[in-house]
């Protein structure tokens, strides 16, 4: 397969950018793609750019979110949801940069990884949207497209989708796969009724909805059982 023609195709699909893609495009500082990725865990898009705007409109270190009061990042950071835990977790990953870092945002996966609240999709995020490093993001999207248009990938989370990803596609196109999947996810390929009347890729795609069909039948069954 053209993995450069697919992602070509897609990319012309598509309008506006995905709020992480926004950020690296201003050079925006990498502390700031963190704490933003942290952020938009379980919320939309929106809600996260009106969180990250709040938050750091009024801080904009590790050291001023690390020495900042907790109830006041909870208030600035409502709209993205959770913010309880979220604050409590971006003022704790401030202390540890200033603490172990000197206030630098490390670029490995090692480090990012073992910084707490930061799983593999936001330390990949961080390294492709704030260093340019390849890596591959796995959100429900890119899960959800990876298994829908590849006919060869079957995996049922978004770990074995990464792997499996890693294994099949050139890393020169790494860095463009999140930016790209998440806004056809968002706007083409749904997880709901996906818009094939204007899937630029229909042609190539192996329109596989085993997963949704099963996520289904699991639901249904759980709804037997509750009955």
């Amino acid at each position: 397969m053209n993995y450069e023609e697919l992602l070509d195709k897609i990319e012309n699909a598509l309008e506006g950018e995905v709020h992480l893609d926004q950020l690296a495009q201003k050079s925006e500082d990498p502390f700031k793609i963190l704490i933003s990725t942290i952020l938009s865990a379980r919320t939309k898009d929106a809600n996260t750019r009106e969180a990250t705007r709040a938050l750091f409109s009024k801080y904009k270190t590790p050291k001023e979110i690390a020495n900042a009061g907790l109830e006041d990042l909870e208030k600035l950071i409502y709209p993205a949801g959770f913010y309880k835990v979220k604050a409590a977790r971006i003022k704790e990953v401030s202390r540890i940069l200033m603490e172990k870092f000197n206030g630098k945002i490390p670029n490995t996966f090692e480090d990012l990884i073992n910084l707490p609240g930061v799983g593999a999709k936001t330390a990949n995020c961080v390294l492709v949207y704030a260093f340019k490093i390849p890596a591959i993001p796995v959100d429900t999207h890119v899960h959800r497209i990876a298994n829908r248009i590849f006919s060869d990938i079957k995996t049922k989370n978004p770990k074995e989708t990464e792997a499996r990803l890693k294994r099949k596609i050139p890393k020169q196109y790494w860095i463009r796969i999140n930016r790209l999947f998440v806004k056809f996810g968002q706007q083409i390929c749904l997880p709901i009724n996906p818009k094939h009347d204007i899937c630029p890729i229909e042609d190539i795609c192996a329109k596989d909805f085993s997963m949704e069909e099963e996520r289904k039948k699991i639901k249904k069954n759980k709804k037997k059982k509750n009955k």
